[in-house]
């Protein structure tokens, strides 16, 4: 599935389960049709240079007694990768994940996830993807930053990934050959995607993810389990495919369906998808993952 499909099928599809009107539908369609037309618009560059400029260096906040967070950048091939990361306050050798956000970019919901890792004795990283478009804080509006996520291709998100993970991997705290990854949504499929390209994953827990191109299953080396809601049709159209390519090819692959959750169940900042007894449970899981295979 293209990136761009993928963008422009969410926006179809919140309109059809009424999470957004009609008359918002097509606003956000013609947005998203113009921005495609000219992904390097004035507007964009413009966004990306004014964030570029007022970003903040490194900072290190206190959450709470047991865990730090901060914000850092990993050296990028266009642009600066911004990211998020959270780390328990003691310990070495330490497992760590990626967490990739969803198609609003690196919001606070995703931020928390990161801390609530941290908290389970975890080093996260959560990369901004739309560093290239001068990162999330560039978008007032969340339909702006979906939009902007579509303007840049594939190839350059995983690229992006790849550059967070070499940044997780230099954490003085991080175990290297012990690092997994854990994608929302459109996190859940750039999820799938970073493991096809980057042998340092081990293990990998994409929510809801659209499958990657199945001639690059081969090349996966983490161990996967996937997680899906039972409701989300579009997604689940694909399971089928992935269980027999990674059957085919002897991967490690488990799937969770959970019934009656919708797409996006984990996000409890969407009372509208939100599922509270699959999200905690999915939750539980993805740390037993973890911990079993990092």
């Amino acid at each position: 599935m293209e990136l761009q499909d993928y963008l422009r099928d969410e926006i179809l599809e919140e309109a059809d389960l009424g999470y957004i009107s009609e008359e918002e539908r097509n606003r956000r369609l013609t947005v998203f049709d113009k921005a495609l037309a000219s992904a390097m618009s004035d507007h964009l560059v413009a966004a990306k240079l004014s964030a570029e400029t007022s970003a903040k260096e490194t900072q290190v906040e206190v959450v709470d007694g047991n865990i730090v967070a901060w914000r850092a950048r990993a050296k990028g091939n266009e642009a600066d990768v911004l990211a998020y990361c959270a780390k328990p306050k003691e310990g070495r050798s330490l497992p760590g994940v990626i967490v990739i956000h969803e198609n609003k970019g690196l919001v606070p919901y995703v931020e928390d996830v990161a801390r609530r890792f941290a908290k389970e004795g975890f080093v996260a990283v959560a990369p901004d993807l739309l560093s290239r478009r001068g990162g999330t804080q560039a978008f007032a509006d969340p339909a702006d930053a979906t939009t902007a996520l579509g303007t840049i291709g594939r190839e350059e998100l995983v690229e992006d990934l790849i550059s967070a993970v070499s940044l997780l991997a230099a954490d003085e705290s991080v175990q290297a050959d012990r690092i997994g990854v854990v994608g929302f949504c459109f996190g859940g499929g750039m999820a799938w995607r970073l493991i096809t390209k980057d042998s340092r994953l081990k293990a990998a827990v994409p929510f809801y993810g659209p499958n990657p191109p199945l001639e690059d299953v081969p090349n996966i080396a983490a161990k996967i389990l996937a997680i899906y809601g039972g409701l989300d049709e579009r997604i689940n159209a694909g399971i089928d495919e992935i269980e027999a390519a990674t059957t085919e090819h002897k991967k490690v692959f488990e799937k969770i369906i959970y019934p009656g959750a919708q797409h996006a169940f984990h996000n409890d900042t969407n009372p509208d998808r939100y599922h509270p007894e699959a999200a905690v449970d999915a939750w539980q899981h993805t740390l037993q993952w973890l911990r079993r295979w990092l």
